[in-house]
């Protein structure tokens, strides 16, 4: 089982950024696939973001397309999400996941994150 932390979240004004970090208890291979999934309040988990580790491949909801980014640092097992022109739709918590499937089907994913929250206000 990987352990899975996410850090970053926090409160931003309507257009800010914030950059969400997710740090893996072990090396992600060649397989590996990570993504980022959100809950806003009163809604279901969805899917934001998604990487496979090794080659970079990525792909992200319509929603933040052109607006978030995902990526990796290979030597220290860390996943961001870098957020820009946050909306206040983008209110959620925060989850990473890992897996070896590139889909957006949340039970695909293995292991998770415990989540931060992002709030964005007007």
């Amino acid at each position: 089982q990987v352990q899975l932390v996410e850090s970053g979240g926090g409160s931003v004004q309507d257009g800010g950024s914030l950059r969400l970090s997710c740090t893996a208890s072990q090396r992600p291979y060649s397989r590996s696939v990570m993504g980022w999934f959100r809950r806003p309040p009163g809604k279901e988990r969805e899917f934001v973001a998604l990487m496979r580790w090794h080659g970079g491949s990525t792909l992200y909801a319509d929603s933040v397309k052109g607006r978030f980014t995902i990526s990796r640092d290979n030597p220290t097992n860390i996943m961001y999400l870098q957020m820009n022109r946050l909306k206040i739709e983008d209110t959620a918590v925060y989850y990473c996941a890992w897996g070896t499937q590139y889909t957006t089907v949340q039970s695909a994913y293995d292991d998770w994150g415990q989540g931060t929250q992002v709030t964005v206000a007007s």
